[in-house]
């Protein structure tokens, strides 16, 4: 079990918390604030990252990911410096997959340059709507025209650009949402993550919600109906769902997001950042404090922004697996979920409903089983 991350690889997140405005649906660690010092940000960034490479020793890195918050609002020296730390504190793999996320309020052409000279090679885009009325609903500081513009200049720049667009929102109906969709897929690239709008606890949405001032949100039948759209029209475009949430043509998958769901190991530096890291025969996640002001004033007093590191048991471990693998279209290596000591006897009645197959050594959810895969991992794991 010491190398069962070995399935999964290795990586680095980078966690950049500052954000132009907070979206009223987003419960990521995110923060408003009118000025960022970027060279301390950039330094604290590499010294975090030189801490955990004393302790990885020389792993092989595949991929870096910077997501926050809003990265595309961090200095291409910024992203540069923490690049450098990177490739100095261990060996990567040939095609380095490196990943920024960004909005389309903060893209500009020179900007996009200096991080693709920084060694940035795919942009992910938080698109989120192509529909005016519903980019000002969800919050966001763009309109339509300015998201396509910032997508073509991305496209100019990079050969991977992915976007992001959210479903199943406020008097949206079926037919609104498969010609949208259609206008995604004829903008797209070779990636597109695709998410049902969730009301989450603690966000301004999940306030409304709870007062009844949230109206026309689907029902389930009304959003199930739009997964089915989601998933035939992009599978005939070419874009078939890896995942439940992402699309991609084959190839094109996010090796960084798939490293997440075959449960590899990662570093995660940035406030608020989870990392997963096997040392020796134990592995551990890892969290760093959540507070931007907290986390940079712990690196630089003591060398360390991390609050808290807990060993993962067995049945940690197990779950983490199913619970991520399963997302995937791909399933689960039943070899892995064996060391863990599970059988896949368990889902012998799921795969009599035709909700899971079991071939080839691997364990997936089938096309009928995945708008209900919450169900199918209670199961799993009961």
């Amino acid at each position: 079990m010491s190398d069962d991350w070995r399935a999964g690889g290795f990586g680095l997140y980078v966690h950049w918390p500052f954000c132009q405005s907070k979206c009223p649906y987003c419960d990521f660690n995110s923060h408003v604030v009118a000025n960022v010092d970027q060279t301390r940000w950039a330094t604290a960034l590499a010294s975090e990252i030189t801490r955990y490479r004393e302790e990885t020793g020389p792993r092989v890195l595949q991929s870096i990911f910077f997501g926050g918050g809003t990265p595309s609002l961090m200095a291409p020296e910024t992203v540069a410096t923490v690049m450098e730390a990177a490739r100095a504190a261990w060996p990567t793999v040939n095609e380095l997959e490196v990943t920024l996320e960004a909005n389309p309020t903060s893209v500009e052409a020179g900007r996009f340059a200096g991080y693709r000279d920084a060694g940035v090679n795919r942009v992910s885009m938080g698109v989120q709507a192509l529909n005016d009325t519903d980019l000002r609903r969800l919050g966001r500081m763009h309109t339509v025209a300015e998201a396509q513009t910032a997508f073509d200049v991305a496209r100019n720049v990079f050969e991977r650009v992915s976007f992001d667009l959210i479903y199943a929102r406020q008097d949206q109906d079926a037919a609104a949402w498969e010609a949208e969709l259609r206008e995604a897929l004829s903008m797209a690239i070779d990636h597109l993550s695709l998410y049902q709008l969730t009301i989450e606890d603690g966000t301004v949405f999940g306030a409304r919600h709870a007062v009844g001032h949230l109206r026309g949100l689907p029902d389930e039948d009304r959003a199930a109906d739009m997964w089915d759209i989601t998933q035939e029209v992009c599978a005939a475009a070419g874009m078939p769902s890896y995942e439940i949430s992402n699309h991609a043509r084959p190839g094109a998958e996010s090796k960084h997001n798939l490293l997440y769901w075959k449960t590899g190991d990662y570093v995660g530096v940035g406030p608020g950042a989870h990392g997963r890291l096997t040392l020796g025969e134990q592995r551990f996640s890892t969290e760093a404090a959540r507070m931007p002001g907290e986390w940079l004033s712990a690196v630089e007093s003591r060398g360390s922004a991390e609050i808290a590191r807990d060993e993962l048991t067995t049945e940690d471990r197990l779950a983490e697996l199913l619970l991520m693998g399963m997302r995937l279209r791909s399933g689960v290596d039943l070899s892995r979920a064996r060391a863990f000591g599970w059988s896949p006897d368990v889902a012998s009645e799921l795969e009599a409903n035709r909700l899971v197959t079991i071939s080839n050594d691997h364990i997936a959810v089938t096309d009928q089983g995945r708008p209900i895969l919450n169900a199918v991992l209670r199961e799993l794991l009961a």
